[in-house]
């Protein structure tokens, strides 16, 4: 029976282009096990949006003296052509500055109130008295008194990752103008984790067979470390959504609870314009929902967010919809994936030390970018994007390993049986083609596990494992040879190694959906392998959005090939292309200048 999957996926900021450590971080992986999930025949939903209200999107408005809905909507635009560009199948990438969005996360609010996990409390947050007004907590940097990074925010260290007591930061500037800040009071609403700690932690532990040791370790390492202490929801902001209480007039929920109410909000959206359902990943038990995230977001996905829903309990579809109460589903896991560097630095953006994602699509197909980017996943640790290795393991393994399998064989079959597969009888397979075809199948099953675990760079090896194997049974039977003395021979053999990779073409499908559409196309195949992608003006209170939306395709492809002898094939054609070596000294020369 197919399963309810939510994919969720972290929200970038509308204040900066997407890069490869975006990429490869959560919109990637995201979308592979998305893909594996659809071509199971799964039920998918995968959402994500721009974070629209978080103070880096003012901080970049204010440096470029526009609006800040100008400066949102521009990113917005720039994310929708990167995430079209790489096939990152969202059925809806959509937006928080939003009116179902303002809706939900107000609901989410004023249902954590009447359940009495929200207070009242004054404290003290700094306040530029040269620009007369309270700063958000990334217009303050300092350093931290945790680790003495020179560099924090106020509310949180890039650094040691440790979230921070704004009032605590050390030797604090504006970051508008370098001014000193000074603390005064003002009153906030906040949320009462302690309350929620114990289930919080019950919550955690229930996942400890399946969530990776970075993220469990850092999660209940914190918690056992500090606590789950009361936190601050709102600011003193006049881009956001309004705090929903009256006399609060001026104040705005901060970006950081709001934000991840996004997951919901987005689900609500899509199911509003497709007549689909959001409960059915919302409130069902059975649903898996999977965050895809950067390590420097786990703990706000591990136990801040899963207390926010358990704090709402069942009151949120009573106040948003006026139905009875169900409580909302918790995640499932959080395989958050730590940094990419590049040339063993860390990306920076304002000194254009990075991989764009944008700007690379324009020397190079995407598969071979998604591929890179597979393999060098930073699933438990750093990884590094390095030149030279991108251009080798394209030439050695995209192209000399897999495209060239794939080309070879068909070209083959193409010339010597007149644009057809060999006409056999599967009753005569060799021992040694029936071994091939189980050890393709079984593939299925090991490869479909390691999606299902989310050890993406497992599963992609243990598919090029399979290739490699198909590669090994073409030298061992060397139809090119024996097509001139054993005609029938050769013939079981590339019927065996068409079958093969037919069946490949599935296993390396959610890792390269572009160039394995093209072979499902060359074997002749009419239902396609995937849905349609697409962009959609969607009408709302606050002004008319763009989306990214997905249509899945009406047939499910996970399992072993069944092409038939004989088979009609279309013209085959090479699948990627090789890389000369002068590309890495080429890329490197654009590094650094600005």
């Amino acid at each position: 029976m197919p399963e309810n999957i939510l994919i969720a996926i972290a929200w970038p900021y509308a204040n900066a282009e997407i890069h490869v450590g975006n990429i490869t971080g959560s919109h990637l992986p995201g979308d592979i096990v998305a893909r594996y999930h659809r071509l199971k025949g799964n039920r998918v939903l995968m959402v994500s949006g721009t974070d629209s209200h978080g103070t880096p999107v003012t901080i970049r408005a204010d440096a470029e003296n526009l609006p800040v809905e100008a400066v949102y909507k521009k990113f917005h635009a720039s994310f929708l052509e990167v995430f079209q560009g790489y096939g990152i199948t969202y059925d809806l990438f959509t937006s928080t500055h939003t009116a179902n969005h303002f809706r939900v996360s107000q609901s989410i609010f004023l249902a954590l109130k009447e359940n009495g996990f929200l207070f009242t409390q004054k404290s003290m947050q700094w306040f530029s008295p040269a620009a007369g007004k309270f700063l958000p907590d990334r217009y303050v940097e300092g350093t931290c008194y945790l680790c003495g990074y020179e560099g924090a925010r106020s509310d949180q260290c890039d650094k040691c990752g440790n979230v921070l007591e704004p009032e605590k930061l050390l030797n604090p500037r504006s970051k508008v103008d370098g001014s000193t800040p000074e603390l005064r009071e003002t009153e906030h609403f906040y949320i009462d984790l302690s309350k929620l700690e114990p289930r919080v932690v019950e919550f955690l532990k229930e996942r400890s067979d399946h969530m990776r040791e970075t993220v469990l370790g850092e999660s209940l390492g914190k918690i056992t470390a500090e606590g789950l202490k009361p936190r601050p929801i709102t600011r003193d902001l006049d881009w956001g959504i309004p705090v929903p209480v009256e006399g609060w007039d001026g104040k705005c929920l901060y970006v950081w609870f709001e934000a991840v109410i996004g997951y919901l909000s987005a689900a609500i959206e899509w199911s509003s314009i497709s007549g689909g359902e959001w409960k059915d990943w919302w409130s069902n038990p059975a649903a898996r929902q999977y965050y895809f995230i950067g390590k420097d977001n786990i703990f706000f996905h591990t136990s801040l967010w899963p207390a926010e829903l358990m704090g709402v309990g069942q009151q949120f579809a009573e106040i948003f919809s006026g139905e009875p109460g169900v409580s909302l589903t918790l995640p499932h896991d959080v395989p958050a994936n730590q940094f990419m560097n590049l040339q063993g630095q860390k990306i920076s953006g304002s000194r254009n030390w990075a991989v764009w994602g944008r700007d690379a699509l324009t020397r190079y197909d995407p598969d071979a970018i998604r591929y890179y980017l597979t393999v060098n996943m930073p699933e438990n640790k750093d990884s590094d994007w390095d030149w030279d290795d991108f251009v080798a393991r394209n030439n050695g393994e995209l192209v000399a390993t897999w495209g060239n399998l794939a080309n070879r064989v068909l070209s083959f079959s193409f010339k010597q049986w007149e644009g057809h597969a060999p006409t056999i009888d599967p009753a005569n397979l060799r021992e040694a083609d029936r071994a091939l075809l189980a050890a393709i199948e079984a593939g299925f099953a090991s490869v479909g596990g390691l999606l299902e675990a989310v050890k993406l760079r497992d599963a992609l090896r243990e598919a090029f494992h399979l290739a490699t194997e198909v590669n090994r049974y073409l030298d061992a039977n060397a139809p090119w040879t024996a097509i001139k003395t054993d005609r029938d021979s050769a013939a079981l053999t590339i019927f065996t190694a068409l079958k093969a990779i037919d069946s490949l073409k599935v296993l390396f499908a959610p890792f390269l959906p572009f160039t394995s559409a093209r072979l499902h196309g060359f074997f002749g195949y009419t239902s396609p392998l995937f849905g349609e992608q697409f962009t959609q003006e969607i009408p709302d209170a606050l002004g008319t959005h763009t989306g990214l939306r997905y249509r899945p395709a009406s047939e499910t492809w996970w399992r072993p090939s069944d092409f038939q002898p004989g088979a009609l094939l279309n013209p085959p054609a090479p699948l990627f292309k090789k890389l000369d070596e002068k590309v890495a000294e080429e890329e490197m020369a654009r590094l650094g200048k600005v």
